[in-house]
């Protein structure tokens, strides 16, 4: 039937004498092209068809345009079929989630522990994306704490569209020698999604939060305003591998903080992953006795699911 379609459409498209019907061999290696639906084999083939067969172009173009419909009608009742999906789902549905652990070992002049301990979960619905996350860092030099910072946030975000997004944060943070016994942080703003590909995301947002810090030298509480602005990326180069960015700094009147974490993933096997990651935590207004910058490397695990 499609045959008979595509030879009609042939002979409507121009005079009988300069239509000519498609022969068997070049249809059959058309419609096996239009079956991989890959859109560089099936240019090629149809370019080539199109060459071998000059008097059967408007044929040799029916039958391309039915695919590029028959495409189109798939995409949507996929789009459907993902938006009803998505609007039935219950709060404990849609949940996907990563598990990193990671530690060191080290004896002779010194003897070192340090161990480190990561867990993220994402919500993806219709028009809101949660995301959970919880860090924490430990590490001893002979017997004495050197490092103890712990940070747990909830970012919910809703898509205004597929490049802007309104966010809202809720933080929590511990740094024991940046001089902070809690750090709570709410605040709110807008993002905009500059690249988003299946190789590259790129994020950036900003805006306003509010800070409350309790102190461990006994210094007076604090609560101040600050401008908020975070860059996030992800970059997959190969398949196994995947680097990311994730950058938030805070501006406030007497103080600036950042904090930035750089990482390079690769796939092992099945839902397990190997990470090294390099992370830097800044804070202007650090303790006297302390430097302003602290870092840490780490090598650990990750489980997805």
């Amino acid at each position: 039937m499609k045959r008979i379609i595509w030879a009609a459409v042939a002979l409507s498209a121009g005079s009988p004498a300069a239509a000519a019907p498609l022969p068997d061999p070049v249809r059959a290696m058309i419609e096996t092209a239009l079956a991989t639906d890959e859109p560089q084999t099936i240019a090629a083939v149809i370019a080539v068809a199109k060459r071998a067969n000059p008097d059967s172009v408007a044929e040799i173009e029916a039958m391309t345009a039915d695919h590029e419909r028959d495409l189109a009608a798939r995409a949507r009742a996929k789009a459907d079929a993902d938006r009803e999906r998505l609007a039935s789902a219950g709060v404990f549905s849609l949940w996907t989630g990563q598990v990193e652990l990671g530690g060191s070992w080290s004896t002779g002049n010194s003897r070192t522990l340090g161990l480190y301990g990561g867990a993220k979960l994402k919500r993806s619905g219709l028009d809101w994306q949660h995301d959970l996350s919880l860090r924490v860092d430990y590490q001893e030099t002979d017997g004495q704490t050197t490092t103890e910072r712990a940070v747990a946030a909830w970012q919910p975000r809703y898509k205004i569209s597929p490049s802007y997004y309104a966010y809202g944060l809720t933080q929590y943070e511990h740094d024991r020698f940046l001089g902070y016994q809690h750090r709570l942080t709410a605040g709110a703003g807008l993002g905009v999604v500059a690249v988003n590909n299946p190789r590259l995301r790129l994020e950036f947002d900003a805006g306003p939060a509010v800070r409350y810090t309790s102190f461990y030298d006994g210094a007076p509480d604090e609560q101040r305003l600050a401008g908020r602005g975070g860059l996030n990326m992800k970059w997959t180069p190969w398949p196994r591998l995947t680097l990311a960015q994730e950058l938030a700094v805070y501006v406030e009147k007497e103080n600036t903080t950042a904090a930035s974490t750089t990482s390079v993933e690769t796939l092992l096997f099945g839902p397990l992953k190997g990470r090294l990651s390099y992370a830097v935590q800044y804070e202007r207004d650090a303790p006297p006795d302390q430097k302003r910058t602290d870092t840490v490397s780490r090598a650990s695990l990750v489980y997805s699911f």
